[in-house]
């Protein structure tokens, strides 16, 4: 995300929510960027011409500034860095790839006290996404770093708010991604929300924690697209999104050791005349013709899912169709570690409207969805039925 990532349901994407960046790594750990050690001073950034200076401080303090248009603040901090956001940093119009912004480093701390990244989404919402449509830069910010990353609100991105491929992150709280001023429609978006693929987390990393963090968006609040040792607790994710999710997953992908926890995940009011829902809760979805994949190993533990338009649990091997015919090329099991692939531990109740489904398992064979998934901590009520096909479900009340 964070499909998004954004949120303004999508479209004022605030990042006001809190990320919480994976735990800050071992001095001795190598991450995903060179080490790189720094100097005792403090570097100040109140243009990208100040940049390159900067970096070269164990200390550095990002004014607020508006970042010109087609080019992307790139920041890569020495180890161990401690960096400060002391403005809004707004970025300039145009319609071009992205990214609007990438840091990548080890161990670093990064404090947004409580400002704005603005990717001013507002002018890119077609109603299409990053698919279609003009040309959006995404995502608003690309996270290549080790350490912790707080304290900041992503608002109106104009696709993907945040992309997570560091390692060894905590992105906590207060952290808001904050585009819901994509869920209403423009001239553009012929009576759709204007906002699309707004995800506010897409995870493609290892030991990553976003813990604190409000998304509202018109996309999915968390997607995972591949990683290991992935923890998602105490968020919120609200508006007319897609709630929190894992895949699609293509060929050749590992998602292993993942715990969704105390989320909250439902629809909220974007004005006092109407009131969105979430369309979906949580999902597994699997490339129909993805092979050589594992998913494995994920707890979903206390959360609260309502106001589901469409499906409160998903677990489907048709994407891009929706409960298709499955595939059977990724492997949805357990390891030796666990004793059950994909769990519902304490209570996690989902509640959808009457016309969506509680749940729905749509796997293409018991040689794909293997392993012992205990479910007698899901409480799914509301909608029109549940179906489990080819899964080892038991202890659901549904």
């Amino acid at each position: 995300m964070f499909a998004s990532s954004s949120i303004v349901v999508l479209s004022l994407l605030s990042f006001l929510a809190q990320v919480s960046a994976i735990p800050a790594a071992p001095k001795n750990t190598t991450l995903n960027a060179p080490r790189k050690i720094g100097k005792r001073c403090t570097g100040e950034i109140q243009s990208l011409s100040d940049v390159a200076a900067a970096e070269e401080c164990t200390t550095i303090v990002i004014g607020g500034f508006t970042v010109p248009a087609g080019e992307t603040f790139s920041l890569n901090p020495p180890d161990g860095a401690q960096v400060s956001l002391t403005g809004e940093l707004t970025f300039g119009f145009k319609n071009w790839a992205g990214p609007l912004m990438e840091i990548t480093g080890n161990d670093i701390t990064f404090n947004g006290g409580g400002h704005d990244l603005n990717g001013q989404g507002t002018l890119y919402w077609d109603g299409q996404g990053i698919s279609g449509g003009v040309t959006k830069p995404d995502p608003l910010l690309r996270i290549n770093m080790g350490g912790t990353f707080s304290n900041v609100q992503v608002v109106n991105s104009p696709g993907r708010a945040v992309a997570i491929g560091g390692s060894s992150l905590t992105d906590t709280n207060p952290c808001t991604h904050h585009p819901a001023a994509g869920t209403a429609a423009n001239s553009a978006s012929g009576g759709k929300p204007a906002g699309a693929n707004t995800d506010g987390f897409d995870v493609s990393a290892n030991d990553v924690t976003i813990t604190g963090c409000t998304v509202n968006n018109q996309d999915d609040c968390l997607a995972i697209n591949k990683g290991t040792s992935i923890t998602f607790s105490n968020n919120v994710c609200e508006g007319i999104g897609h709630g929190i999710s894992i895949g699609s997953i293509t060929s050749g992908v590992t998602v292993s050791g993942v715990t969704i926890s105390g989320n909250t995940v439902t629809g909220t009011p974007s004005d006092r005349a109407r009131l969105y829902y979430s369309v979906n809760g949580l999902r597994i979805k699997t490339d129909a013709t993805a092979t050589g994949s594992v998913v494995e190993n994920v707890v979903y533990e206390n959360n609260v899912v309502s106001g589901i338009t469409e499906f409160g649990v998903l677990i489907d091997q048709s994407y891009p169709s929706t409960l298709g015919t499955p595939g059977t090329g990724v492997v949805i099991e357990a390891s030796r570690s666990f004793a059950q692939n994909v769990s519902f531990e304490g209570t996690n109740t989902v509640s959808v409207a009457s016309s969506a489904h509680a749940v729905e398992v749509n796997c293409g064979s018991t040689s794909s969805c293997t392993g012992t998934w205990n479910w007698s901590g899901l409480k799914a009520s509301g909608g029109s039925g549940s179906t489990i096909k080819n899964a080892p479900v038991t202890g659901e009340t549904l």
